[in-house]
């Protein structure tokens, strides 16, 4: 029986909205005692960030995923226009050879142009680049270089590909990724054969290096978990939050309206964000897979998401309409903007409330309440497991157990990600010096 959008997007709220009662009812006695001992509006900011905004996050989820049934577009032809791929480098030399393998192995049944822009870069990535062309003549592919004098950032350097491109679709794709064999197919696909107003689609990106160490590991689930989850409910309610740059496809005159992609640490964001101010679509394809490479280091995975949560609020202060513009994915965006509340919270909070409660047995803050939320996110964990390792089973792919990582990743990845988030959203609201940041 089809269900039409709207009426699962007013399913779910309903139901979400439901849960959020009953928590607000339960946790009344913890707002009075929270506010016998703390000024207010401490003890409100306390139970919302912990217990309220979280619960309504995660129960709207379930409840989403639960009525998704997606189209498969993988199922139907279509005409494979050309394309062209910037793939953007800075000191890549040691995964760009990889990067342009994976490319020159897509099968397409089209041209695909493939243009690297080597954005100032100080090893041999260019040398690099130049090689592989050398190497790898084909009649259906065509690689290019453009070198930057000067590193200049990511955006400028996709900007500047945009201006060669001549094709009705462009794809980025990040210089240390590869890509599944069907990936670029599956991707044009999706947009193709998708509704007219879509100007871009995400593409599905994994963890490519999850066997590292921990720290890769944990990332590993997070993508395969978090990120991969969430822009499956944002597509079921037609409109993605993010086009990420490290896989994805745009209407080529789309991203010329905006002048191509802002000189922002959050790029990408900001990019879709300004698509969705115009009225376009954004869409995301879960059958066109990117394994791309996380930070090893928790130095460089704090510059990461640090420049991911400045790349929140750049978007929240290029398009602030976003807030008052009503659409199915407006609560997607009015939860964004709770980020820095339950981030800091969870912080500030519950992390020294954590310790209150194991060390000295005072469960003012890290009560029942709050462990109330396990029940939920183990439901929500064991429900975004089936959902992505089914995609993954349809299209011969297997979920590398990786039991250590998804331990830690249940129950201490949010204390290791909210120190560099916070910093992230305090250094945009003072308008610090932007960095990339990671190498």
């Amino acid at each position: 029986m089809y269900v039409y959008v709207r009426a699962k997007f007013t399913s779910a709220y309903i139901l979400s909205g439901v849960w959020t009662l009953i928590s607000i009812y339960l946790a009344i006695p913890w707002y009075h005692d929270l506010s016998e001992r703390l000024y207010a509006p401490l003890p409100a900011l306390i139970v919302s960030g912990l217990a309220i905004v979280p619960g309504w996050a995660m129960s709207f989820m379930i409840f989403s995923l639960l009525l998704d049934r997606r189209p498969r577009y993988v199922e139907k032809p279509f005409d494979a226009p050309p394309l062209t791929l910037l793939i953007a480098a800075y000191n890549e030399e040691e995964r760009i050879t990889d990067t342009l393998t994976s490319v020159w192995l897509q099968q397409y049944r089209s041209h695909l142009r493939v243009v690297v822009i080597d954005d100032g870069s100080k090893d041999r990535t260019a040398d690099i680049v130049r090689t592989f062309i050398q190497e790898h003549p084909t009649w259906d592919k065509t690689f290019e270089l453009i070198r930057q004098p000067k590193n200049m950032g990511k955006a400028v350097a996709l900007t500047t590909g945009l201006k060669t491109v001549e094709t009705e679709y462009v794809v980025t794709i990040d210089a240390d990724s590869y890509l599944h064999v069907k990936a670029v197919e599956n991707l044009a696909r999706n947009i193709v054969l998708g509704p007219k107003q879509t100007a871009a689609v995400a593409g599905n990106v994994m963890v490519r290096n999850s066997r590292d160490n921990l720290m890769t590991r944990l990332q590993e689930w997070d993508y395969f978990h978090g990120i991969a989850v969430i822009k499956r409910v944002q597509s079921l309610y037609q409109g993605t939050l993010v086009a990420q740059g490290a896989f994805s496809i745009y209407r080529t005159e789309a991203v010329r309206r905006l002048n191509g992609w802002p000189p922002k640490v959050g790029e990408d964001i900001v990019l879709t964000w300004g698509l969705r101010e115009m009225g376009y679509r954004i869409g995301y394809a879960e059958n066109a897979f990117c394994f791309t490479v996380v930070p090893q280091t928790y130095r460089q995975f704090f510059h990461q998401r640090k420049r991911w949560a400045r790349g929140l609020i750049e978007a929240f202060k290029a398009y602030p309409a976003s807030l008052v513009h009503p659409r199915m994915t407006s609560p997607f965006v009015w939860y964004n903007l709770f980020f820095p509340l339950v981030d800091s919270v969870y912080l500030v909070f519950f992390l020294p409330g954590l310790i209150m409660a194991l060390l000295f047995h005072n469960y003012l803050i890290v009560g029942m309440m709050t462990v109330l939320l396990l029940p939920l996110a183990l439901i929500a964990n064991g429900l975004f497991f089936w959902k992505e390792k089914k995609t993954f089973t349809e299209y011969g792919l297997k979920v590398r157990l990786n039991f250590s990582g998804f331990v830690v990743y249940l129950l201490a990845y949010q204390a290791i990600m909210a120190p560099a988030t916070v910093s992230g959203y305090v250094s945009e609201m003072m308008n610090m010096t932007k960095r990339w940041g990671t190498k």
